[in-house]
């Protein structure tokens, strides 16, 4: 909560919260056309305007907090060939959108950081900075497998037949236990350990 102490750090958030959802929503749909589903792209959500993927509380959660969700791209599994395998390329496109964009930053900012600085000041670092950790963020938040995050999708296509029943109950009421975990503080031992593996990925040597 120390950005609500910080107008100023807020705001140089907002461009990492934005592009961050509209990104990620984005491979979602693009991956789920590359399979066969043009649901996402008759809706209008092939599409990087952070409006199309707008949902307030997750949005909020992304913006304080460094992880929460977007408006979830439709998705009709009925387009698929290979279904299992397709929702797995579907539910990680999103999850590797954010990774990919983290890793372009670093990469941006180990070969032209310092010029980058001299022209913007310590607000142009900041906002990179913020662009990686809230994309890491939400990769992190996002292969945690609850539904309706994107992990849970992944499990889905492992997991045995005569499991498929809790899944499809705890997909019921998977928001109302993802709010609870994530009220209790509970989310943070999923999360952090994700967040610090992602992170360990970076190639940030030299930043």
């Amino acid at each position: 909560m120390g950005l609500l102490r910080n107008p100023y750090m807020l705001l140089l958030t907002i461009p990492g919260v934005f592009w961050a959802i509209s990104f990620h929503e984005f491979c979602h749909g693009y991956a789920a056309k590359l399979v066969g589903d043009p649901t996402a792209e008759r809706q209008g959500r092939l599409s990087l305007n952070p409006l199309a993927h707008f949902d307030l509380w997750g949005t909020l959660m992304l913006l304080f907090f460094g992880f929460g969700w977007a408006k979830p791209v439709p998705i009709n599994t009925r387009y698929f060939k290979n279904p299992k395998r397709d929702m797995i390329i579907v539910a990680l496109a999103g999850v590797a959108g954010n990774f990919l964009t983290a890793i372009v930053c670093v990469l941006f900012m180990r070969a032209f950081g310092p010029l980058w600085v001299r022209f913007t000041g310590r607000a142009g670092f900041w906002v990179i900075f913020q662009v990686i950790q809230v994309n890491m963020g939400l990769a992190a938040f996002n292969l945690i497998p609850i539904p309706p995050l994107d992990g849970s999708k992944v499990l889905y296509a492992f997991l045995p037949f005569g499991a498929l029943r809790y899944y499809y109950w705890m997909e019921q009421y998977g928001m109302f236990i993802l709010i609870f975990l994530l009220m209790t503080g509970i989310i943070d031992i999923f999360f952090y350990p994700i967040f610090s593996l992602l992170s360990a990925l970076l190639p940030t040597g030299g930043i």
